[in-house]
């Protein structure tokens, strides 16, 4: 690099939920690791969460919510603390009015950039009016991105068509329209804030400095090119960042610190053979109803494959009669927050079932892993084309509506979630070339972020132009 990157002040403010904050987390880690000076502004709550998954070199600023003002709980951004509808948004209002106290720490630390999350929108006008470049942080896919730009300009011709094709996509990406993610369903619901919230987003997001991106060239090339060149953004594809945790402390750690729990896992992992178990997980905010679990226990039951299966919903009240000792030895039930990196990455592990949020999606492909798709809501079913369609590593569970409220979705039943397990970890034709696919697209995702890999240019790349831009002004 032309000038030393230590003279490069980054600055990362991320949006105050896990998923939002541990990319940010690994992304600050990776630009640390190329020599850049980092800052880190978070709260307490999630000062306390990240602590053990960051080392010297990225210093943690506090920034305090005002949590009395907005009525809300003290520490109400930490996931084990779920705000209802009705409170999210005052948390948006809270988090809007650290305009200033961010204002203050850009004069006080004068940083050279700020990488700031695309839901704290605002924060584009404070480093703007401090003449401090903004980069927008992405936490989901070129492919989703592409898609929700696709969907926005034939939403009006769609009408009352069940399904229908998305124009000017690199490939034919067929919706329905219960699986599309369209803001305009918000209006008149609790969540009807969040459409002047997308709306600001929309606003600023083109006229900040650009935006950076959890993904690697390789893995979607053909919508890297089309979010650059015809959407017009400035984009940088850095991932996929939770590789920069290989460090099995760090593993353990990401997200929570249990220590015991994953040297449980492990040591179960490490009994069972090569690519024997299916580990399930929605992400931190996958709850099902008390009907759904039951047929998601007795699928798994009758797939006779082991498993590691996630559950947010506490209570165990649900589970089926005499289910417990059935399981034994073969499955594994984790309540709550799993080591999920280290999980995937045991090499007893042999399929994914997930939502297919962006970090989960991509956490499984690093590991080189084939996936059942099971998405709930958000960009999840854009990610679901990706996964199934295009990078053909993916096999449907059969989820077709948006729907985060557990008690309205459609019930999946076992026999098809057991039919869909024994697809994915089978030995047919299918099977195999899934899984082989799989494993390149994990060697490919290494390959990106390693010396001269497309991620680590790109990199060094933003770094460079960071440096020069600030020698110009």
């Amino acid at each position: 690099m032309g000038s030393k990157a230590n003279d490069l002040h980054m600055l990362f403010f991320p949006f105050m939920m896990q998923s939002h904050l541990l990319p940010l987390v690994d992304m600050a880690n990776i630009f640390a690791s190329r020599g850049a000076r980092i800052t880190f502004l978070t709260t307490d709550v999630n000062a306390s969460i990240i602590r053990p998954t960051i080392d010297d070199s990225v210093h943690l600023h506090i920034i305090s919510i005002p949590y009395a003002e907005f009525g809300l709980p003290d520490g109400c951004e930490d996931n084990d603390f779920p705000l209802s509808l009705d409170l999210r948004k005052n948390f948006f209002k809270a988090v809007a009015s650290l305009y200033h106290p961010f204002d203050a720490v850009l004069r006080d630390l004068i940083p050279d950039c700020v990488v700031t999350d695309m839901f704290l929108p605002w924060t584009y006008h404070v480093a703007a009016a401090r003449g401090i470049p903004r980069l927008v942080f992405q936490g989901i896919s070129n492919f989703s991105l592409c898609i929700m730009d696709a969907y926005e300009r034939c939403r009006p011709l769609v009408g009352e068509a069940e399904s229908f094709v998305l124009p000017g996509l690199p490939h034919r990406i067929e919706l329905l329209k219960t699986q599309a993610l369209d803001l305009n369903k918000l209006a008149g619901t609790p969540m009807e804030f969040m459409l002047e919230i997308f709306k600001e987003i929309n606003e600023v997001e083109p006229k900040s400095y650009g935006t950076v991106m959890n993904s690697f060239y390789e893995l979607e090339s053909e919508y890297a090119d089309h979010h650059r060149e015809v959407m017009g953004r400035r984009v940088w594809n850095i991932g996929p960042v939770s590789l920069c945790n290989q460090n099995v402390t760090y593993k353990s750690a990401r997200g929570g610190e249990q220590p015991t729990l994953a040297s449980e896992c492990l040591k179960w992992l490490d009994k069972k053979s090569r690519g024997s178990v299916v580990y399930i997980c929605f992400g931190s905010k996958g709850l099902f109803s008390v009907a759904q679990l039951k047929e998601m226990a007795l699928g798994l039951e009758a797939s006779n494959h082991s498993f590691i299966w996630v559950v947010q919903n506490g209570k165990n009240n649900w589970f089926p009669e005499g289910y417990d000792e059935r399981i034994k030895g073969r499955g594994m039930v984790i309540r709550g927050w799993a080591p999920q990196l280290l999980i995937l990455n045991h090499i007893a592990v042999g399929g994914f079932v997930t939502h297919c949020g962006w970090n989960s999606s991509l956490e499984g492909i690093c590991a080189g892993l084939p996936m059942i798709t099971w998405p709930l809501g958000a960009e999840q079913f854009y990610n679901e084309k990706l996964l199934v369609e295009v990078l053909k590593v993916g096999v449907e569970v059969g989820s077709k509506v948006f729907d985060f409220n557990p008690e309205t979705r459609p019930i999946i039943e076992a026999s098809i979630i057991e039919a869909a397990v024994r697809n994915l970890m089978g030995e047919g034709e299918e099977a195999v070339e899934r899984r082989r696919r799989a494993k390149i697209l994990g060697e490919n995702a290494r390959r990106a972020i390693e010396k001269g890999g497309s991620s680590y240019n790109e990199i060094e790349k933003l770094m460079q132009e960071l440096i020069n831009q600030r020698k110009h002004v």
